[in-house]
């Protein structure tokens, strides 16, 4: 079995990609020559984005299966109403109406089983896509992608991991930012989580956040703090107060974050930088 870590910030904006990114080059040319990269922050997946010799392999659809009434079926009992736990169906029988709402509906099957006159039926309906892509080393990124206007990014990520093969001796999954259902899913199953933060106010709160739901959920897990020479010494002391490790350090860099502008994530690293890295992964792995 592969050993699992995900990326994780309790922020967008601390650099997560960017060690997730970091972290697939240097795993893959000093570590192991199997290793997956998957990007679960399916509302702006843009790992891609940082490899200049990537190719597509395969793109599937991703659907969810969304109940219909028929009309002409319903009694207008209103049973299905009273079932659903996500307020997505709208009954009125002094109209003759009824409806579900395809962008509250989570799938669960509940108004199936309500209905003793079967009149639901579910229908698919795309709410994002997978993609598999090689890159240079014959490594694979596998990308999910929601759907503009779908709300069903927790959904998308349980069945981007579930298209994720086993045959890896490490998958990274870059998670989405925040600390909300879809990154709950993207680390529920994982061995080991860093957490990618930077010494700022508002990073430190949203990396205290992330710490008490890593907590709850009793993960392993470790801090990466980036941009560090930045902000003040707060951070440091939080983590030293919660006895928390720090994997390393990654110094604020103008060149760096030009290079990461240009998509030139890992071209000409800075020999500091580098050897940050490089101790990163000897540290985690």
């Amino acid at each position: 079995m592969p050993y699992k870590i995900a990326i994780a910030s309790g922020k967008g904006g601390t650099g997560k990609t960017t060690v997730s990114v970091n972290l697939f080059h240097f795993l893959t040319n000093y570590k192991s020559k199997n290793v997956k990269l998957v990007d679960c922050d399916v509302e702006e997946p843009n790992d891609a984005i940082f490899f200049s010799d990537i190719e597509i392999q395969s793109q599937k659809t991703i659907n969810q299966l969304i109940p219909q009434i028929d009309n002409d079926k319903c009694t207008y009992c209103k049973k299905c109403v009273e079932y659903c736990e996500f307020n997505s169906i709208v009954v009125i029988p002094s109209a003759k109406f009824a409806e579900i709402n395809g962008s509250l509906c989570h799938s669960c099957g509940a108004c199936i089983v309500a209905c003793e006159y079967g009149a639901i039926e579910e229908f698919p309906q795309p709410i994002g896509t997978v993609t598999y892509r090689k890159t240079e080393n014959n490594n694979e990124l596998i990308e999910g992608k929601l759907k503009i206007g779908s709300t069903m990014q927790t959904m998308l990520i349980k069945e981007l991991k579930k298209n994720v093969s086993d045959n890896a001796d490490i998958i990274l999954y870059d998670a989405p930012p925040g600390t909300s259902c879809p990154v709950v899913e993207t680390i529920s199953d994982v061995d080991y989580i860093i957490l990618v933060t930077e010494p700022t106010p508002f990073g430190l709160h949203d990396l205290s956040l992330m710490v008490e739901l890593l907590k709850d959920i009793d993960k392993p897990f470790g801090v990466i703090i980036n941009k560090a020479g930045l902000g003040d010494n707060k951070v440091y002391e939080y983590l030293k107060k919660e006895n928390i490790e720090i994997l390393g350090e990654i110094p604020f860099d103008k060149n760096y974050a030009s290079k990461y502008a240009l998509g030139n994530l890992t071209d000409n690293i800075s020999d500091e930088i580098a050897d940050k890295y490089k101790k990163i992964v000897d540290s985690i792995i």
